[in-house]
């Protein structure tokens, strides 16, 4: 309700990472800091960096963010009663099922982090120093474990040979015994004094390849799909059909692109643009309001010649996000990327 001569103030529209970054700066550091405890390195990465963002909060904001916040769990599950499953749930829907579940079995069943976790904490370089000297197949399985944007930096910085044998043990990975997941946990944990290990059975395969090789620079990604293709030419097609490219935003549905559009900046969205045709651009335009369009055809026009390596970097820049918000279920991918159920 306005006061007397006001003005009705709308609810200010904040993103979820936002929303996070508010709530947890308003909780102080030793309540803030038990909630990150639980939350993966990305998820650290991101909520922190927007942490940091955070400029001119006013009371109003945090207000509404709390209010957000207590109307969603407010109805879910009572203190003590049914956590465990309200654990589950909310877990999962917030990072999705493969990213939830060892998060579960360490919030639940007092898990510490295992050693390969202890891998998605490190910078790329040191993680490949690490397994640089082990078994091929060990390799393979590390790099099937982590998240494929951390395996994709740690693959560049093997030479072509290794890339290549490693991205083809992990196509052909489906599952792995628990005994064999646990003693290469203990190797690791040897090395950085970890506890307890959650035990995994299901990891790598093409779909988990493909990701990988999403986010490999085009520079190493073209002649790897060339030389998987040489050896067998089917899995080659069966990852290239799996992964997720920029001309397959076309698949995306409009809101998705309209949500995807918020997320990226003006200059990006151009540069990416250069690169693609005019199906996807025409995609891209009918779903932004007509004089924003017309504001970005007219950019698109003035903008000279532009280097193939500035239009790949924008394009790539585009996709982290769009799978950013894929995993978060904020958009849905089409295209080869998604599986149909």
């Amino acid at each position: 309700m306005s006061e007397a001569g006001g003005e009705n103030k709308k609810p200010q529209k904040v993103s979820r990472l936002e929303s996070a970054a508010i709530l947890l700066m308003s909780l102080g550091e030793a309540d803030a800091a038990q909630i990150l405890k639980h939350m993966g390195p990305k998820e650290v990465q991101r909520v922190g960096s927007q942490m940091a963002q955070l400029q001119n909060v006013s009371q109003e904001m945090v207000e509404q963010v709390t209010s957000e916040f207590l109307d969603a769990v407010g109805g879910q599950t009572g203190l003590g009663v049914g956590a465990d499953d309200y654990i589950r749930a909310m877990l999962t829907q917030a990072l999705g099922e493969d990213k939830a579940g060892s998060l579960i079995d360490r919030i639940l069943l007092g898990g510490n982090t295992t050693g390969l976790d202890t891998l998605k904490w490190m910078e790329a370089r040191a993680v490949a120093d690490i397994i640089r000297y082990e078994h091929p197949q060990i390799q393979a399985i590390v790099i099937s474990y982590l998240d494929p944007d951390q395996a994709a930096e740690i693959l560049a910085n093997f030479d072509e040979k290794v890339r290549l044998d490693i991205i083809m043990r992990v196509s052909s990975l489906e599952t792995i015994q628990p005994q064999a997941l646990q003693e290469l946990n203990n190797i690791l944990e040897k090395q950085f004094s970890g506890g307890t290990s959650a035990q995994t059975s299901k990891i790598g395969g093409i779909k988990r390849a493909a990701e990988i090789m999403n986010f490999m620079d085009s520079s190493i990604e073209a002649p790897m799909m060339e030389s998987i293709k040489d050896v067998d030419a089917d899995l080659g097609s069966q990852i290239e059909d799996l992964m997720f490219v920029f001309d397959n935003l076309k698949d995306v549905d409009d809101r998705g692109i309209q949500s995807l559009l918020r997320e990226v900046s003006s200059d990006n969205l151009i540069l990416a643009l250069k690169g693609s045709d005019e199906e996807l651009q025409e995609k891209i335009f009918k779903n932004m309001s007509k004089r924003a369009a017309e504001l970005l055809r007219d950019d698109l026009e003035a903008r000279g010649p532009v280097r193939v390596s500035e239009v790949e970097t924008a394009q790539k820049e585009i996709l982290t996000i769009a799978r950013r918000m894929a995993d978060a279920g904020e958009i849905m991918l089409g295209g080869g990327g998604e599986e149909m159920l």
